[in-house]
């Protein structure tokens, strides 16, 4: 294919490059002068592992040139990836002063051309960007209809600096977030014979992934390092406590507790951090991120007690109480806070859960909610139905499966899905539907 690349930094040097080796014909954009006569002499301007061999390999077969006559490249190209950067404005937003300039002269060019372009934006922008701001700096520079006139899709870059040739040619994920099919399929054929799994999805998801994989990044180094600060003041060999961590492939490396849900609670979690954070504190270590774990934690369940006060509503049903699905166990269950709150407040409340029955709690089960919600007896009903009968807003925190055939669509009561109902995707068009985090 021919291709155009904006921006010869290091996601848009290490793109140009690698395409080119790949076999494609490219030409690379950029405004600086000094980048663009590195390149044509066959040098890389960034400083990678591997990019300046590759550079001077591409450039001397042809396969690869640059200018700074952004309608010249636009004329050569049949596609154009935008690698320009979006750095960070003081007050912490995103600076997307490049993205409009070069998209707003790309739509230029094509006026002037003619013929379908696909526009691909590899640049990181926050979800909303490309169909709230660029695509219609675009269709107004073109004249025409986006996806229509000319293709746009939105390709993120998992390369990282010193790999980032290798991650070009392993990436853990391709992801292509496109306007209309044909536009995807431009972004597909560009990265053919690349190994890793693709997945074509809406733009704004695919704005989304970047900011989901960095703060994730960030978080789990942050993570390493507080605990590494705690266990050397416990006189605990941090690096060997991590050695058995990172061995579990079941829980700890793995997509358990990854997706978005409801608060967690139960015996373990909220006791061990509180018991951690207090150790960091009479050690004198400063652990920001797991202090404020349980604060985020609590936070997230007032959203459903905001969610449900909302609707407007007073008769309230509530689907699960224990803090686990399959058990009875309701210390420090967030369902049992919920249901407080809720109770506090003034609702009307009813709770099933076909796991919890007053008469079997024993012990510090029986305790904890004897002194938490006493009321619980006069809550509780024998039945799905009942609570159905009774609510006008369910609040749906298990997926119990008598719950889930019960549950109507359409008309009847509000739904408040804690859970991520297995038919979500489908509820979310229906009136007085509302998800916790989705």
């Amino acid at each position: 294919m021919r291709v155009s690349v904006f921006g010869l930094g290091y996601v848009g040097c290490v793109s140009a490059v690698c395409l080119a080796r790949m076999g494609h014909e490219v030409v690379g954009v950029d405004v600086n002068r000094v980048k663009v006569d590195l390149v044509n002499e066959g040098r890389a301007p960034v400083v990678e592992e591997r990019i300046g061999e590759l550079t001077a390999e591409v450039v001397r077969s042809g396969a690869l040139r640059a200018t700074d006559d952004v309608g010249e490249a636009v004329g050569a190209s049949e596609v154009s990836l935008v690698c320009v950067g979006t750095p960070s404005e003081p007050n912490g937003s995103l600076c997307t002063t490049y993205l409009e300039r070069v998209t707003e002269q790309i739509g230029a060019a094509l006026a002037e051309r003619g013929g379908r372009h696909t526009v691909v934006f590899r640049s990181t922008m926050l979800p909303g960007t490309c169909l709230n701001l660029l695509v219609p700096i675009l269709e107004k520079s073109v004249g025409g209809t986006a996806g229509v006139d000319v293709g746009v899709a939105v390709n993120p870059e998992f390369l990282r600096e010193g790999t980032s040739v290798r991650d070009f040619y392993d990436p853990p994920k391709t992801v292509i977030g496109e306007l209309d099919p044909a536009s995807g399929e431009v972004v597909r054929a560009l990265y053919e014979g690349l190994p890793g799994e693709v997945f074509r999805v809406p733009i704004p998801t695919a704005e989304a992934i970047k900011y989901a994989d960095n703060a994730f990044h960030g978080l789990k180094i942050g993570f390493a390092n507080e605990l590494g600060a705690v266990f050397q003041a416990l006189g605990v060999d941090s690096h060997r406590v991590m050695d058995v961590f990172l061995a579990d492939r079941k829980l700890n490396i793995s997509p358990a507790y990854l997706r978005p849900g409801f608060a967690f609670g139960g015996s373990c979690l909220p006791k061990d951090l509180r018991s951690l954070v207090h150790a960091a504190r009479r050690a004198d270590v400063s652990v920001p991120i797991l202090s404020h774990v349980l604060p985020s934690n609590e936070d997230h369940l007032q959203r459903a007690v905001e969610l449900v006060e909302r609707t407007g509503k007073r008769r309230v049903g509530l689907f699960g109480l224990s803090f686990k699905p399959g058990t009875d166990d309701l210390r420090e269950s967030p369902l049992v806070e919920l249901a407080e709150r809720l109770f506090g407040k003034g609702y009307d409340l009813r709770i099933h859960d076909a796991n919890v029955s007053l008469s079997r709690l024993l012990g510090a089960n029986r305790e904890y909610i004897e002194t938490r919600l006493p009321h619980l007896a006069q809550l509780l009903a024998g039945s799905v139905r009942e609570v159905l009968d009774h609510a006008e807003v369910c609040v749906v925190g298990t997926r119990d499966p008598a719950v889930l055939a019960a549950l109507p669509h359409g008309d009847g009561p509000a739904i408040v899905d804690l859970v991520h109902l297995p038919d979500a995707e489908a509820r979310q068009t229906e009136p007085g539907y509302t998800g916790l985090a989705w």
